[in-house]
């Protein structure tokens, strides 16, 4: 059944629209500012979200960036730890502590600031990467390197998977 796209944002398959897909790089210009993928510019159009949401990755070097599905998931996250708990701070500590609100221009160009630019090590080029919620901007030769080890970790899930028709770790119910 074909849902037209209206409002709501939906596609054929009942999918929300407002995800961010695919890979896009992009060179910094002269002033070091670099331009959000157009795609990825909607998608924040749409959500509302005033600026753009960035935060150190924590277990990679990358940044994450969002509005606010992106948001919603770090505040679903801390909640899960009781108030004042170690885990509950460091969570906030690592995720809102690090976190900075970057304003694109007119054209849809941000700055990232030298924080986030050591931590992903990005010089003179980005590569935005969809992630459905959020996405990340990685330093292309990294992204790259990355993107090849999650291929083969993905095709031996794949593997087994399909031996068992279940994600190992999976239970029965």
């Amino acid at each position: 059944m074909r849902v037209p796209l209206g409002l709501g944002g939906v596609v054929a398959s009942g999918v929300p629209m407002n995800r961010f897909l695919s890979t896009f790089t992009m060179r910094l210009d002269a002033k070091g500012r670099v331009s959000i993928p157009a795609p990825f510019r909607a998608v924040l159009a749409r959500d509302g979200h005033e600026g753009l949401h960035c935060h150190p990755a924590l277990d990679r070097p990358a940044v994450d960036a969002g509005g606010s599905a992106l948001i919603s998931e770090i505040e679903l996250l801390i909640d899960r730890y009781p108030p004042f708990s170690e885990e509950r701070e460091e969570f906030a500590a690592a995720l809102f502590g690090r976190s900075e609100t970057l304003k694109p221009d007119s054209e849809g160009r941000i700055v990232l600031t030298e924080t986030l630019k050591a931590h992903a090590q990005i010089s003179d080029a980005v590569t935005f990467v969809g992630l459905g919620h959020k996405f990340q901007m990685w330093e292309p030769q990294r992204f790259q390197s990355h993107f090849s080890e999650a291929t083969e970790k993905v095709r031996a899930f794949r593997r087994a998977l399909g031996a068992s028709g279940k994600p190992s770790g999976a239970s029965s119910g």
